[in-house]
Protein backbone atom coordinates (compact mmCIF):
# COMPACT_ATOMS: atom_id res chain seq x y z
CA UNK A 1 0.00 0.00 0.00
CA UNK A 2 1.37 3.40 -1.00
CA UNK A 3 0.65 6.33 1.24
CA UNK A 4 2.42 9.24 -0.43
CA UNK A 5 2.86 9.06 -4.18
CA UNK A 6 4.82 6.60 -6.32
CA UNK A 7 7.56 4.39 -4.95
CA UNK A 8 10.40 2.94 -6.93
CA UNK A 9 13.63 3.99 -8.59
CA UNK A 10 14.36 7.65 -9.02
CA UNK A 11 15.04 8.84 -12.53
CA UNK A 12 18.42 10.41 -13.24
CA UNK A 13 18.01 14.14 -13.79
CA UNK A 14 19.47 15.39 -17.05
CA UNK A 15 20.66 18.98 -16.85
CA UNK A 16 20.08 20.87 -20.07
CA UNK A 17 22.94 23.02 -21.26
CA UNK A 18 22.01 26.65 -20.83
CA UNK A 19 25.25 28.35 -21.87
CA UNK A 20 25.81 28.91 -25.58
CA UNK A 21 28.38 31.74 -25.76
CA UNK A 22 31.19 33.62 -24.06
CA UNK A 23 31.72 37.37 -24.14
CA UNK A 24 34.91 38.27 -26.04
CA UNK A 25 36.13 40.53 -23.20
CA UNK A 26 35.67 37.71 -20.67
CA UNK A 27 37.58 35.28 -22.92
CA UNK A 28 40.39 37.82 -23.43
CA UNK A 29 40.65 38.28 -19.66
CA UNK A 30 40.76 34.50 -19.11
CA UNK A 31 43.53 34.09 -21.69
CA UNK A 32 45.54 37.03 -20.36
CA UNK A 33 45.31 35.96 -16.71
CA UNK A 34 46.24 32.40 -17.71
CA UNK A 35 49.30 33.71 -19.56
CA UNK A 36 50.33 35.95 -16.65
CA UNK A 37 49.96 33.04 -14.18
CA UNK A 38 52.31 30.79 -16.17
CA UNK A 39 54.07 28.54 -15.06
CA UNK A 40 51.41 28.14 -12.38
CA UNK A 41 47.80 27.21 -13.03
CA UNK A 42 45.14 29.89 -12.91
CA UNK A 43 41.69 29.04 -11.57
CA UNK A 44 38.40 30.92 -11.38
CA UNK A 45 34.65 30.62 -11.61
CA UNK A 46 32.46 31.45 -14.61
CA UNK A 47 29.48 33.77 -14.30
CA UNK A 48 26.80 33.96 -16.96
CA UNK A 49 23.74 36.02 -17.82
CA UNK A 50 21.08 34.93 -20.32
CA UNK A 51 23.19 32.05 -21.67
CA UNK A 52 26.41 34.06 -22.13
CA UNK A 53 29.50 33.83 -19.93
CA UNK A 54 30.15 37.45 -19.05
CA UNK A 55 32.87 37.42 -16.40
CA UNK A 56 35.11 35.40 -14.15
CA UNK A 57 35.11 35.45 -10.39
CA UNK A 58 38.15 34.71 -8.27
CA UNK A 59 37.38 32.56 -5.28
CA UNK A 60 39.17 33.54 -2.05
CA UNK A 61 41.75 31.00 -0.93
CA UNK A 62 42.30 29.40 -4.35
CA UNK A 63 45.75 27.79 -4.39
CA UNK A 64 47.74 27.85 -7.63
CA UNK A 65 50.63 25.49 -8.23
CA UNK A 66 52.65 24.14 -11.14
CA UNK A 67 50.33 21.17 -11.61
CA UNK A 68 47.02 22.22 -10.10
CA UNK A 69 44.68 24.97 -8.96
CA UNK A 70 42.77 24.06 -5.83
CA UNK A 71 39.41 25.76 -5.32
CA UNK A 72 38.16 26.40 -1.80
CA UNK A 73 34.52 25.75 -2.68
CA UNK A 74 33.44 26.34 0.91
CA UNK A 75 34.28 30.02 0.24
CA UNK A 76 31.72 30.13 -2.57
CA UNK A 77 29.12 32.86 -2.09
CA UNK A 78 25.45 32.23 -2.79
CA UNK A 79 25.39 33.31 -6.43
CA UNK A 80 23.09 31.63 -8.93
CA UNK A 81 24.93 33.22 -11.89
CA UNK A 82 27.97 30.94 -11.36
CA UNK A 83 27.81 28.20 -14.00
CA UNK A 84 31.18 26.44 -13.74
CA UNK A 85 34.93 26.82 -13.61
CA UNK A 86 37.86 27.98 -15.67
CA UNK A 87 41.49 27.02 -15.23
CA UNK A 88 44.73 26.86 -17.17
CA UNK A 89 47.02 23.94 -17.95
CA UNK A 90 50.64 25.11 -18.19
CA UNK A 91 51.45 21.69 -19.70
CA UNK A 92 50.23 22.73 -23.15
CA UNK A 93 47.15 20.49 -23.28
CA UNK A 94 43.58 21.59 -22.68
CA UNK A 95 42.34 18.02 -22.22
CA UNK A 96 40.74 17.44 -18.79
CA UNK A 97 42.56 15.31 -16.24
CA UNK A 98 40.79 12.81 -13.99
CA UNK A 99 40.72 15.48 -11.24
CA UNK A 100 39.16 17.93 -13.73
CA UNK A 101 36.46 15.41 -14.67
CA UNK A 102 35.66 14.85 -11.00
CA UNK A 103 35.27 18.63 -10.51
CA UNK A 104 33.12 18.93 -13.65
CA UNK A 105 30.73 16.22 -12.41
CA UNK A 106 30.32 17.83 -9.01
CA UNK A 107 30.27 21.56 -9.67
CA UNK A 108 28.52 23.52 -12.39
CA UNK A 109 27.66 22.58 -15.94
CA UNK A 110 30.11 24.57 -18.11
CA UNK A 111 33.90 24.48 -17.74
CA UNK A 112 36.80 25.99 -19.67
CA UNK A 113 40.44 24.88 -19.81
CA UNK A 114 43.15 27.03 -21.41
CA UNK A 115 46.72 26.09 -22.35
CA UNK A 116 49.86 27.53 -23.90
CA UNK A 117 50.12 29.80 -25.89
CA UNK A 118 46.85 31.15 -24.40
CA UNK A 119 45.27 32.38 -27.62
CA UNK A 120 41.93 31.82 -29.35
CA UNK A 121 43.06 28.37 -30.52
CA UNK A 122 44.24 27.14 -27.11
CA UNK A 123 41.09 26.84 -25.02
CA UNK A 124 38.21 24.43 -24.90
CA UNK A 125 34.84 24.27 -23.14
CA UNK A 126 33.39 21.14 -21.56
CA UNK A 127 30.09 20.04 -20.07
CA UNK A 128 29.67 18.32 -16.70
CA UNK A 129 30.48 14.92 -18.28
CA UNK A 130 33.74 16.15 -19.80
CA UNK A 131 32.35 16.31 -23.34
CA UNK A 132 33.61 19.14 -25.53
CA UNK A 133 31.04 21.83 -26.20
CA UNK A 134 31.09 24.76 -28.61
CA UNK A 135 30.81 28.27 -27.25
CA UNK A 136 30.25 31.13 -29.62
CA UNK A 137 32.42 34.21 -28.98
CA UNK A 138 30.18 37.29 -28.87
CA UNK A 139 30.83 41.03 -28.44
Amino acid sequence: MRLFGKHGKKKKTIIKRRIYAINKKALNLILEVSKESYPKEFGGLLRAEKGVITEIMLLPGTLSGNTSAIFQLHMLPVDFTIVGTVHSHPSGSFHPSDADLHLFENFGHTHIITCMPYDYNSWCAYDYYGNKIDLEIVE
